[in-house]
């Protein structure tokens, strides 16, 4: 409950930056691990870019972080080590190939699944890496 007794959807919380590392350290590392108000997550730095998510997979509870990096329809996503379920990076979107049963010469195609895994922001300030959910 907030101050005024009213309940706080836990979702629409505001959370502060919280400093996980050095930049420097993560350019090296290509991840690191945190704990941001008491959720763990897992950065990533790939081809220049930053991401964080949070360390176990929507589907099973896999250890992301454990994961490969792989391109799928020119999408980096993490690939979960347990089942293989496909996230990508920029969005946390599921991807699964898809193919048409009444078209025998269909090839299969990458499709959405929608948003399955929480994301969060990354910024760069001074050499820390700092992270929002």
């Amino acid at each position: 409950m907030d101050v005024d007794g009213s309940e706080q959807d836990p979702e629409m919380k505001e959370y502060s930056s919280v400093c996980v590392g050095r930049e420097e350290d993560l350019k090296k590392s290509e991840r690191m691990t945190a704990v941001v108000h008491d959720r763990e997550v897992v950065i990533f730095y790939h081809k220049g870019e930053y991401h964080a998510m949070d360390i176990r997979c929507y589907h099973s509870g896999g250890p992301l972080h454990l994961g490969d990096i792989e391109d799928f329809d020119g999408r980096p996503c993490i690939v979960c080590p347990w089942h293989k379920y496909k996230i990508t990076l920029a969005t946390g979107e599921g991807l699964y190939q898809s193919i048409n049963p009444r078209d025998p010469s269909a090839k299969p195609k990458w499709c959405s699944k929608g948003v399955k895994q929480r994301i969060h922001t990354v910024t760069v300030d001074n050499g820390n890496i700092y992270v929002t959910l």
